[in-house]
């Protein structure tokens, strides 16, 4: 479609508009990502700053630049698409709020629990005390984690049912992906599986066994979070813990606190990218 920029329009940019296709660009990428790891998930939230990097630069288009998002957005008769836009724009901002919230527990709820292995001198009855009071914090972050994406479903639908016109709804289209990322994220964090009888014997194998390799590849389809509940749940019960498990356990946990620490930076430059993104909403509203 051949771009239109006479002066008296007041379409939304047209499809070919280079800002547009940057957008469409980095959601065509987003949608065919497949994060499977801290390390992809965290490039996918690289993406997501992308993303609405582009954003921010189509809605800040300069008067000469016609036709305009603003214009097309400041009508009085679209001025609910701009409601509509703000609400979902913060609505994304409080997932990410818990995102963040989330992730602060795992690593406090973490450290306390190293502080424990590392002061350990033969009393199992502290450990494991922490041990039951972590998995505990980690039934109670998977409820209101689950009441989360929950919600988010219901975002899902309003992003895909609420504006028709096609221009504006480029915007809806990156709401929708936008709140998809944090689905999985946080479906990743919360472990979407509870350990399986085979993930722990796996685990159980190789805290007897540590120099051994038992099981890899059922190992390798647990990410990081996953991976501690495993093992944590697996020595739970037992009267000792050998000093083995503790080395395997505090390797874990390290790995998950390195994990924590990448969303954690992603998640923040994202929120800022968030907000700047909605100063040009608010603008027009005010305008």
């Amino acid at each position: 479609m051949a771009a239109s920029y006479h002066t008296h329009s007041n379409s939304f940019p047209t499809r070919s508009h280079p800002q547009v296709l940057e957008v469409e660009e980095h959601l065509r990428r987003l949608r065919s990502s497949q994060a499977a790891s801290t390390s992809s998930l965290g490039h996918e939230l690289k993406g997501l700053q992308d993303l609405h990097d582009s954003v921010e630069k189509i809605l800040q288009l300069p008067l000469l630049q016609l036709p305009l998002v603003q214009q097309a957005l400041a009508r009085d008769h679209q001025k609910k698409w701009v409601d509509e836009l703000l609400n979902g724009s913060f609505k994304i901002l409080d997932v990410c709020s818990t995102a963040q919230n989330v992730l602060l527990q795992m690593k406090e709820s973490a450290l306390g629990l190293q502080s424990v292995l590392r002061r350990r001198r033969g009393d199992e009855t502290e450990l494991t005390s922490e041990i039951q009071k972590y998995l505990a914090s980690r039934k109670a972050m998977r409820k209101a984690i689950n009441k989360t994406l929950g919600n988010l479903k219901g975002l899902e639908n309003e992003c895909s049912s609420s504006i028709n016109e096609e221009h504006v709804s480029v915007l809806k289209e990156v709401e929708a992906v936008t709140l998809a990322t944090f689905e999985y994220l946080l479906s990743f964090i919360s472990g979407s599986r509870t350990p399986s009888k085979l993930s722990r014997f796996a685990l159980l194998t190789k805290l007897i066994r540590p120099k051994r390799i038992a099981c890899q590849e059922d190992q390798t389809e647990m990410n990081e979070f996953e991976k501690v509940d495993a093992a944590l749940s697996t020595v739970v019960g037992h009267k000792t813990i050998k000093s083995d498990n503790i080395i395997y356990m505090q390797n874990q946990l390290k790995e998950m606190e390195s994990s924590i620490q990448d969303l954690e930076e992603g998640l923040e430059s994202l929120s800022r990218r968030l907000i700047k993104a909605r100063v040009p909403l608010l603008n027009i509203l005010t305008n």
